[in-house]
């Protein structure tokens, strides 16, 4: 093949790449990393330990340019966090919850009912929080979905 050819057939595979979509050898990786905590433990140390996860790994993930996509999921002992009559940490839960779109707290509907039937009255899920049936399968459901799993 002369040279003449060789630079055409370079030049034609460098175009069609950049014209396939996902195929250019110039594209950066958009890939969104995933997480999910588990907080299954109604003990502020724990639910801290959660939070600071959350801070950085955002803080990791803003500094390198990439996304980070993470769900806070409470069940059982757990939903104290999201609770707004007994959550320790709602005052770091707002304001994360304004600042990153891309973090999500899902309280267990399941626990919810069951506090509620155990106390004689309705459990307040802050509404910062996103209520799910059950938390144990959000997390089965996110794991299959390639979320990484995180239990502090």
């Amino acid at each position: 093949m002369s040279i003449k050819a060789t630079v055409g057939f370079v030049l034609g595979a460098l175009a069609l790449a950049v014209w396939l979509p996902g195929a250019s050898v110039f594209a950066q990786s958009e890939k969104t990393h995933k997480v999910a905590i588990q907080v299954n433990q109604n003990d502020k140390a724990v639910m801290n330990l959660a939070l600071n996860n959350v801070k950085n790994i955002i803080g990791y993930y803003n500094a390198k340019g990439e996304e980070v996509t993470i769900e806070v999921v409470t069940y059982g002992p757990g939903l104290h966090m999201l609770r707004s009559d007994t959550s320790p940490v709602k005052d770091r839960i707002v304001p994360m919850s304004l600042e990153h779109r891309n973090v999500t707290f899902v309280a267990c509907a399941n626990t919810q009912a069951s506090q509620s039937k155990a106390e004689g009255k309705n459990v307040p899920i802050m509404s910062e929080a996103k209520v799910m049936p059950s938390g144990v399968v959000r997390l089965m459901e996110l794991q299959e979905q390639g979320y990484a799993y995180i239990r502090p």
